[in-house]
């Protein structure tokens, strides 16, 4: 037996009075969980009656032995894990690596480890900056899990503050390659909007009227793929670098797709479906996550003052992708 499975709880109760509402009732029930926690394990199918799950926290308790099962608790910190990295740059202050595609930058519900901090805490030890909190060590920018590219981690105090202080400032140059469906329009543009919690889904980003937080994209298409569907129309699919000057979540990501040009591949933003040949081109190359890769990021040492650029080609699942986008 796993020791998480060991760790499992189960404690169940006996609830015999009706019509008041079940979180409620489970509240006074089990006085160790909180009734928003309760009201979460009932929406992840965690609370039984009678053997039977029962979700809905609004609804009135009907008499019964209830059971609520408690998942393992998680560690107080990271654990670290030898995963490989690649390193571009590493001194006593700071490590730069090309995260690949399909790492988390930390651990967070749903990703518990194989995280860029596991990897770190292996690779760099007890020097890793700690200002960043337990669960995120070193870390002062992230990526997206499923974005690949350059990243920065701090390995002193010292450097994390001052990688804080460049990124928000914005005195760092961060230039992504995206491959988009269609692609935006003029082929060189800034995008310069608020973005901020969708209204619509909280789960993701949107461009806002009003609230939310400036974001600024400059963006260029550098190569177009396959002839417009209609006279004057986009092309099938395009290459974009895009230049970021402010780190919003998911900023390029909402901001190409509101200029009609999704990123390829990206199921959260992707509004609309590509074209039959895109398609055939996305499943051929093996492309399962949205087409983005930080390729550029240039920044002043915050300890040594050097000036410190790297820049990496996309993974191949990209690479792959874009070689065949050339020959529609």
């Amino acid at each position: 037996m796993s020791p998480a499975a060991a760790s499992t709880e189960t404690p169940e109760a006996r609830i015999d009075a009706s019509g008041v509402r079940l979180d409620k009732a489970l509240a006074d029930a089990f006085p160790a969980l909180s009734r928003a926690r309760l009201q979460a394990l009932l929406a992840e199918g965690a609370v039984r009656r009678d053997g039977v799950v029962v979700t809905d926290g609004s609804a009135k308790a009907r008499p019964g032995l209830y059971a609520v099962t408690l998942p393992p608790v998680a560690p107080a910190a990271p654990r670290p894990q030898a995963i490989p990295l690649t390193v571009l740059f590493e001194d006593a202050d700071l490590i730069v690596i090309d995260k690949p595609a399909g790492m988390a930058a930390h651990p967070a519900p749903g990703t518990p480890d194989g995280t860029l901090v596991n990897a770190l805490l292996a690779h760099c030890g007890a020097g890793l900056s700690g200002i960043g909190g337990v669960a995120r060590p070193g870390i002062v920018h992230r990526l997206d899990k499923d974005t690949s590219g350059v990243m920065v981690a701090a390995k002193s105090d010292r450097a994390h503050a001052g990688l804080s202080a460049l990124f928000s400032s914005h005195d760092i140059e961060r230039t992504y390659i995206a491959l988009t469906r269609g692609a935006p329009s003029p082929a060189t543009d800034r995008i310069q909007t608020r973005i901020g919690r969708s209204t619509g889904d909280r789960k993701k980003m949107a461009v806002l009227k009003a609230g939310g937080r400036e974001a600024i994209t400059d963006y260029v298409v550098q190569a177009a793929f396959g002839q417009p569907a209609r006279v004057g129309g986009p092309p099938l699919a395009a290459r974009v670098a895009c230049t970021l000057h402010t780190g919003r979540t998911h900023q390029i990501r909402v901001h190409l797709s509101s200029r009609g040009a999704p990123i390829l591949g990206d199921a959260t933003y992707g509004s609309g479906s590509p074209s039959l040949p895109v398609r055939a081109a996305i499943a051929q190359a093996g492309l399962t996550r949205q087409a983005l890769h930080a390729a550029v990021l240039g920044f002043v040492h915050p300890v040594t003052g050097e000036s410190l650029r790297f820049e990496t080609a996309p993974p191949a699942d990209m690479l792959a992708l874009e070689a065949l986008l050339r020959e529609l």
